[in-house]
């Protein structure tokens, strides 16, 4: 399929006329394909969506268009049956794809190969940052602002597999994909009845064995007929294009990610599933780990007692005060009842469930400067936040970090009880820290921990031992002290002595509003993965963002805000009596 870029063509007359004899009076709320169409005009091109497509082939429907109808379908939760049909038949869709009546729409299938395309060429952004510079020109979404970020578990759209099962499970579907493939080189390599009577049905629906050691065994027998699978494809007579096939790389991924495989001489071969321990020939960390056969990406991931399979989806709106409404006189108290501008999602990203918040505040800020729309005052929870990053995203972005920094993590701190690290004074210019019962350290080292500065300070031993309150600080013979550098320990100490404050609490309780979104984005599905793979959430994510700020789009330039909640039949009669 190629691209020919086209401009979008005018509504059809005749749907126009209809759409205006419908809604041109004002007293129905035209739907949001009408109101987008009308308030936004073309403010996106094909040519955005170039780097997707050929130059040859025969031409396919406009991306531009195929991108508002994924995005329609994502507003609307509709099926890509459902959304070409609405292609087909509804005259507001019409409208909006400048489609006379009579035009016949497109296959259904067309709309999974366009996110292909999309996806692959990793293009899914676009659509975001268009509508967001249509926003820009229209003073709705701006620079220094404010602006709030939280994150949410998306499970992956696989099952949940043991070890044991994602052994079984791999070789299969990479015995699946060979045969699919090339069925002639599966018959002449493998014995098919054996491994049709192994690997013909799904592993997770066999009765697995219930003791340990059978398990062992079957786990082993999984690996073995893994290698000896690879082994055939690796041979030099097989094609060699069999090895790119992505299960069979997932296979051996897998292999080596959960076995050793040791050849003694004489070419005896042992095969031992690894074990989970910290250090030599374990499980490598769970976000290197694949989890699925199906879904390479997918990742176990926690946050607070919450753990699934799959990705995490940070979220980033506005959430500036109203404007002020222009019309302020004498005796005029402010309270006009204004519609203030709605707010906008300017960021998403995605990841595996395996990141934590806190390596993607950077990420996200440099997302926002890129499109020029860096924050002055980005709110945030104390999982994005360190007194490190607070400092280095003013320095960077001129952007002040507004949250709560996570607790004191030393052991005394966590027990509640003894010298935590905030009871020792550290003195940067004359570099040495004085202890709760007024020693000095003996040492003060530069060094570099986890990839930052840090500072560790030691107290002389002639000095721990001896001193009273020693099981209050240590159970060493002497006490260790890591502190930050100067700018940062000093950033942390100010940020803790204002989370205290009122005033700070009142300011931050505005990164509350982000749930609201939070709960808008789940009641479309986003905290469950629709497709397989991370590029392919990604986009469906970057397209979900595109769709929560036309409906809100949509509800502010028609006067109508969006319910936050639902009201009872009580609550009205309320309301209605106290007005």
């Amino acid at each position: 399929m190629s691209m020919q870029p086209v401009p979008w063509p005018d509504p059809d007359p005749v749907v126009a006329a209809a759409i205006g004899a419908m809604y041109g009076s004002r007293k129905t709320e035209p739907p949001l394909a009408v109101t987008v169409r009308d308030r936004l005009g073309e403010w996106l091109r094909d040519e955005e969506f170039a780097g997707a497509f050929g130059v040859r082939g025969r031409p396919g429907w406009p991306p531009s268009r195929l991108a508002l109808v994924t995005v329609l379908q994502r507003a609307e939760n509709l099926t890509d049956r459902m959304a070409a049909e609405a292609v087909r038949t509804r005259l507001d869709w019409k409208y909006l794809l400048g489609l006379p009546l009579e035009d016949p729409g497109f296959d259904h299938s067309v709309l999974p190969e366009f996110r292909a395309k999309v996806a692959d060429a990793e293009l899914e952004q676009v659509l975001l940052d268009a509508l967001l510079e249509r926003l820009a020109s229209d003073g709705l979404v701006k620079a220094g602002g404010k602006q709030r970020t939280d994150s949410t578990h998306v499970v992956a759209a696989v099952a949940e597999l043991n070890q044991l099962e994602l052994a079984g499970e791999s070789v299969r579907a990479a015995v699946e994909a060979l045969t699919a493939a090339h069925p002639g080189w599966v018959a002449a390599a493998l014995h098919v009845s054996e491994w049709t009577r192994k690997y013909g049905t799904p592993v997770p629906g066999w009765h697995l064995p219930a003791s340990k050691k059978k398990q062992d065994e079957l786990a082993v027998t999984y690996a073995k007929d893994g290698h000896a699978l690879l082994r055939a494809v690796y041979d030099k007579a097989s094609p060699s294009w069999l090895a790119e096939l992505p299960a069979v790389e997932t296979l051996r991924k897998v292999l080596v990610q959960n076995y050793t495989l040791v050849i003694h001489a004489g070419g005896r071969e042992v095969v031992k599933r690894r074990e989970k321990q910290p250090e030599g020939d374990g499980i490598p960390p769970g976000r290197y780990r694949i989890a699925s056969p199906y879904d390479a990406d997918a990742r176990w991931g926690a946050k607070r007692d919450e753990s699934w399979l799959g990705y995490k989806l940070h979220v980033t709106e506005t959430c500036d005060d109203a404007p002020p409404c222009g019309c302020a006189g004498p005796g005029h108290d402010g309270d006009c009842g204004a519609a203030a501008f709605p707010n906008l999602v300017t960021c998403v990203a995605t990841t595996s469930a395996a990141v934590t918040d806190t390596e993607m505040t950077g990420v996200i800020d440099d997302a926002l400067a890129a499109k020029g729309l860096a924050p002055g005052r980005h709110y945030l929870d104390s999982g994005y936040l360190s007194a490190g990053r607070l400092v280095a995203e003013a320095a960077r972005h001129g952007i002040a970090l507004i949250g709560p920094l996570q607790a004191d993590t030393s052991a005394q701190a966590r027990a509640g009880q003894g010298y935590a690290r905030a009871d020792f004074a550290a003195d940067y210019d004359a570099q040495q820290v004085t202890c709760p019962q007024g020693k000095t350290s003996s040492s003060w080292s530069p060094c570099s921990q986890y990839g930052r500065d840090a500072i560790v300070a030691i107290f002389a031993r002639s000095d721990c031992e001896p001193c009273p309150a020693r099981e209050l600080c240590t159970k060493g013979k002497k006490r260790t002290i890591t502190l930050q550098p100067r700018a940062v320990a000093e950033a942390q100490a100010a940020l803790r002595a204002a989370g205290n404050t009122k005033s700070f609490q009142a300011d931050y309780a505005r990164r509350a509003g982000i749930e609201g979104t939070m709960h808008q984005a789940a009641s479309r599905g986003a905290r469950r993965a629709r497709y397989r793979g991370l590029k392919k959430t990604r986009l469906d994510h970057a397209f979900m963002a595109v769709a929560l700020n036309l409906l809100r789009l949509n509800a502010y330039w028609n006067g109508n805000p969006l319910d936050r909640t639902r009201t009872s039949h009580l609550a009205r009669l309320e309301l209605s009596l106290a007005s």
